[in-house]
């Protein structure tokens, strides 16, 4: 099986929009996949899903089981990285949906306690192999940072910011707290880039350090506004695929979706920003925004697949 695009979610609740608007009748089991995501689905157009399971360790094993199986051939295929995530209510707000160019790791660094970091510091945090807080790490991990074909990103960008997205009472009176737009306004479809950690975190403090971090790994050009626990898991997965000879790295998007904001309003404390996350009002929107916002763009590549099958095609 040769798919035209292949969706990637991390659990059931990303999933069920894609297969509630897709036709996704085949089912394939894929061994080496999460026991709770046994297969793959697909559609008789060439549009394939497979959920990995959340975390690190489950996005990229998943991902490498799907790619080494003799049952697909994926040389051509688009992957579709969609899920839902915290947001910065400077870049968005709950529901937004957020196409990246930049993934960077938030979670691969030196730590010491706030209370005893040196005078000057903002943050416990800072590079593996640097000094401070302030200097670049060298990228000894090679996960540090991801680039997306930008190509790519603006082309589905472009083909879904019209899209108007889902939305609930719950989002709208939560987003309303905040002062400042975009975090006070309707979702809608944006273009920015995404942190990923198995920890997650929320607060003003921890919050701006990632958009420092995000800044400071890419020399000031990723603008930081979701945060996410799999993508540099599922990208690293992907390049040593790539390498294998088995993807087209130039090929992968990265879509996600606000379910609730990565720091508090005026007067929310920190703890309950995360803890309470869920009665934010943005899970639900957020998972059907996945799919509305995809849809654009997999129907430009399923509709002209004798265009886009040899690579993103000049707008």
């Amino acid at each position: 099986m040769a798919p035209k695009l292949m969706i990637i979610n991390m659990f059931a609740a990303e999933a069920a929009p894609f297969r509630q608007s897709l036709n996704l009748t085949q089912r394939i089991t894929v061994g080496g996949l999460s026991s709770r995501y046994p297969e793959v689905l697909c559609s008789e157009d060439g549009v394939c899903q497979v959920v990995t399971d959340m975390g690190y360790a489950n996005a990229a094993s998943s991902v490498a089981a799907l790619l080494y199986n003799s049952a697909f051939d994926l040389r051509n295929t688009y992957f579709l990285i969609a899920g839902i995530a915290g947001i910065n209510p400077n870049q968005g707000t709950l529901g937004s949906a957020a196409w990246a160019t930049y993934l960077v790791d938030y979670a691969l660094s030196h730590e010491i306690d706030a209370g005893e970091m040196p005078t000057g510091w903002n943050t416990g945090y800072f590079g593996i192999g640097s000094a401070s807080p302030q200097q670049k790490p060298p990228f000894d991990y090679h996960t540090e940072v991801f680039q997306l074909n930008a190509a790519l990103a603006n082309r589905a960008y472009t083909l879904s910011k019209n899209v108007v997205l889902s939305d609930s009472p719950e989002a709208q009176a939560f987003r309303a707290r905040y002062a400042q737009a975009p975090a006070n306004q309707p979702p809608r479809v944006i273009a920015c880039d995404s942190v990923s950690a198995d920890t997650w975190f929320a607060g003003k403090a921890l919050a701006t350090r990632a958009e420092e971090w995000a800044k400071l790994l890419t020399d000031g050009a990723a603008t930081y506004c979701t945060t996410q626990q799999e993508d540099n898991a599922t990208l690293e997965a992907l390049r040593r695929g790539a390498a294998a000879g088995k993807l087209d790295l130039k090929r992968v998007m990265a879509l996600r979706s606000g379910s609730d904001m990565d720091r508090p309003y005026p007067g929310q404390s920190d703890a309950d920003v995360l803890v309470n996350y869920a009665s934010q009002g943005g899970f639900a929107p957020a998972t059907r925004n996945l799919a509305l916002a995809a849809a654009p763009v997999i129907r430009e590549i399923v509709n002209n697949w004798d265009t886009w099958k040899a690579g993103v095609p000049a707008q």
